[in-house]
């Protein structure tokens, strides 16, 4: 497998973890881009653009990212709130009024974002046509009853996450959709290649790649899901009645994510299609200044840097069966999400991309692949090149 890219001197064990992801972990088309102190170290892809075809990836190819979507998401409300716009700790009803049904006038708006809310399933799930309607997801959740006190606990959010949070951002901003907001507030400014709803144009010029299962290459269990015995995992996704099964079937049968309808379609929880260089100068630029080519850009100021990574879950999760640890719309450092270090922040994707930055490093990773595996919260691929990019550290 040829490489192609560029690492700076001392970061070749990513190059090296990045080949051997293709050699012995699955990998058929890949990209990775990491930044330190806001300016581009690595810079790798390889492989081909679609799962099933033979044209090469190129620099810029982009993939749907699904989960680390949400990553990307939740600096819109952090932002808003930096703004002085959108107050944290305000029931989520005083901006949209809606969605008090069913005692749901204690859902605050911070618990939207570390998953307590209480609304990670729908009683009714949603068509894939129902789900790409901006009105019907927001409509479904203000209609649902938490299936836990609101505030009490956690559990992830996996698909309702998403229709919240682009209902909540719309009444904040006066009809303003999430993708919206990140297109002319973050994607724009930053220069990424990055979209929460892909324009036609870019659809029509093949920037995004087809994505696919890929088989394990190593034994199951390599990668997230394993805090609890394989069993219990196991048991949860194989009950249609547990949370875990009834949060992941929000929408029943799940879109296919290389139709073109639903690239289009913004879904704050899962379909945000991104290039890795992307991800990596977004996150850069949550922790610092990161550099566009033409100037240096900062979104977080240090005090929301701060609120994001600060721990407001941890312990068992009522979804994912293991222990989970989220800040305000992030996954923290963790065993079942490992990143760089305690004080990392991001999302992973299930099936592979990832997210994230390490201020204590100055690290910002974005990894995006068109080849999904089984693992939820830490993809072995990911994950490899997670232990590459501190092992530079350390050596250097």
């Amino acid at each position: 497998m040829e490489i192609h890219g560029t690492v700076a001197g001392g970061f070749e064990p990513v190059r090296d973890a990045f080949a051997r992801n293709f050699a012995a972990l699955g990998d058929r088309g890949a990209a990775v881009a990491v930044y330190r102190d806001g300016r581009k170290v690595v810079d790798l892809w390889g492989g081909t653009r679609d799962i099933d075809g033979t044209e090469p990836w190129r620099r810029g190819t982009a993939q749907v990212v699904r989960s680390a979507t949400k990553g990307v998401a939740a600096a819109v409300p952090l932002l808003l709130h930096q703004r002085g716009e959108l107050d944290l700790d305000a029931p989520v009803g005083e901006y949209w009024p809606e969605f008090k049904a069913h005692g749901k006038e204690r859902v605050l708006v911070r618990h939207v974002l570390n998953h307590r809310a209480g609304l990670p399933v729908l009683d009714r799930p949603l068509t894939p046509e129902e789900a790409l309607d901006p009105l019907r997801g927001p409509e479904a959740v203000a209609a649902q009853a938490p299936v836990w006190e609101p505030g009490t606990d956690h559990g992830y959010h996996a698909l309702t996450y998403g229709w919240l949070l682009d209902e909540l951002v719309r009444r904040v901003t006066g009809g303003r959709s999430a993708g919206e907001w990140v297109a002319d507030e973050i994607a724009g400014p930053l220069g990424l290649d990055l979209w929460l709803g892909l324009p036609a144009e870019e659809e029509a010029a093949g920037r995004a790649g087809r994505v696919g299962r890929v088989e394990e290459t190593e034994p199951a269990g390599g990668g997230g899901l394993r805090l609890r015995p394989k069993r219990a995992v196991t048991e949860a996704y194989g009950d249609p009645d547990s949370l875990t099964r009834r949060a992941f079937a929000a929408i029943t049968p799940f879109p296919d994510q290389n139709d073109p309808a639903y690239r289009a379609s913004a879904l704050p929880a899962t379909n945000g299609i991104a290039t890795a260089d992307a991800l990596a100068r977004f996150y850069a630029a949550l922790i610092g200044e990161a550099d566009t080519g033409t100037r240096r850009i900062r979104l977080f100021d240090p005090a929301t840097t701060e609120r994001a990574r600060a721990e407001e879950s941890a312990g068992p999760d009522r979804v994912l069966v293991v222990g989970t640890r989220f800040g305000l719309g992030y996954m923290l450092h963790g065993s079942a999400s490992p990143f760089l270090s305690p004080g990392s922040f991001g999302h992973p994707g299930r099936g592979g991309a990832l997210g994230f930055a390490d201020p204590e490093t100055g690290i910002a990773l974005g990894y995006v692949t068109n080849g999904f595996r089984k693992s939820v919260t830490a993809d072995p691929r990911a994950q490899a090149l997670v232990r590459a990019v501190r092992a530079s550290l350390d050596a250097g």
